[in-house]
């Protein structure tokens, strides 16, 4: 059983709640229905990204705030974190659940993709960011509960995916007003829309919806698959898993209701529909099945599951015990049967010519 949190890190994690209110009001919702041990790791992982994604966002230097942050993980890792509160509970979460540091590393890849206004030709393309900033988030609290399974951690990926899928659909008009464009750029043209052309004059087309409507249905095909992860979750972690999933897709189907504009608009879920949604992510979550059959996991995110299969198996071997090694072993041999002929009054000479 991991350590409880010590006074210290039950302050520090305050501070981290409170820091959380201001920001996803969705992960906020999602995770006040997981048990406690969980809801502390989500609540400390959280804080420490969202003050890394600020700190990107805000800085000077973009290259700066990444050779700090990386500086920042290298010491968390190392049991000597920063005198922050994020750094110190974040801390506690990687010593509790060995938490790999590369999912954390691909996160801060994304952050440094979005500084540099890294474009998108492809769906597949899209799909490896997003497998940064947000699949490697779904994977961590995958770890965090506990199953480390490759199928699992693949569904929690996509989750994550799916979500920044239907932030970027939600965003369009917001990221255009800063010269941002996350669309693939391949469906724009297929369209007859020129990206630099459009971010000129952002405008809801009929054109635009429908590149819109791609993104949502991929990510809608995302939000599905994913279930099929849910059931190999623990059972007291169900329902926040698939009341992020219920919450985050009704952000789409609310976009298709106010007329499939995002750029004048912004699609937003009302507290009594959470509210309604959360009910039914708890009623939901009590009837999911595990699947024989699994879909094929995103090319996208392969590379961070395979990466939490070597850092789950490196795990695994240091709690083994070792086999000895076969000097040692001949060396044993060796002296019991110097001691039984000693016994037998065998000159021990005559044994070692």
């Amino acid at each position: 059983m991991p350590l409880p949190f010590t006074d210290q890190a039950d302050r520090d994690l305050a501070a981290c709640v409170e820091m959380m209110r201001g920001g996803s009001k969705t992960f906020f919702a999602a995770s006040r229905l997981l048990p406690k041990r969980i809801r502390d790791a989500a609540i400390a992982l959280y804080a420490f990204c969202r003050v890394a994604d600020d700190m990107v966002d805000l800085g000077d230097s973009i290259e700066r705030s990444l050779k700090v942050l990386h500086h920042r993980l290298d010491r968390i890792y190392a049991g000597q974190p920063e005198n922050t509160v994020e750094d110190r509970a974040l801390a506690v979460v990687v010593q509790r659940h060995s938490l790999p540091r590369h999912l954390l590393d691909a996160l801060l890849d994304g952050f440094a993709w979005d500084g540099h206004e890294r474009r998108y030709e492809t769906m597949e393309d899209l799909h490896g960011y997003a497998a940064r900033v947000a699949g490697s988030v779904g994977a961590m609290m995958c770890w965090i509960m506990g199953p480390q399974q490759a199928v699992t951690l693949a569904r929690a990926c996509e989750l994550g995916v799916a979500m920044q899928l239907t932030n970027i659909a939600r965003d369009v008009g917001e990221d255009a007003r800063i010269r941002r464009v996350y669309l693939p750029l391949q469906w724009m043209r297929e369209e007859g829309i020129d990206p630099d052309a459009w971010l000129l004059s952002p405008a809801c087309t009929p054109a635009l919806q429908r590149v819109v409507e791609r993104v949502l249905q991929e990510a809608d095909s995302l939000y599905k698959q994913s279930v099929a992860g849910i059931a190999h979750l623990p059972r007291d972690c169900r329902s926040a898993i698939m009341s992020a999933n219920l919450i985050y897709a009704e952000i789409g189907h609310q976009l298709r209701r106010i007329g499939m504009d995002p750029v004048n608009n912004r699609s937003v879920v009302s507290g009594k529909r959470k509210l309604w949604l959360l009910a039914r992510a708890w009623l939901q979550s009590r009837w999911v099945t595990v699947q024989r059959q699994q879909p094929q996991p995103l090319a996208g995110i392969a590379y961070l599951v395979e990466q939490c299969q070597l850092s789950a198996e490196a795990a695994m071997e240091m709690t083994l015990p070792k086999p000895p090694r076969i000097e040692s072993m001949l060396s044993m041999f060796e002296r019991l049967e110097m001691q039984r002929r000693q016994s037998s009054g065998i000159p021990v000479n005559r044994f070692q010519r």
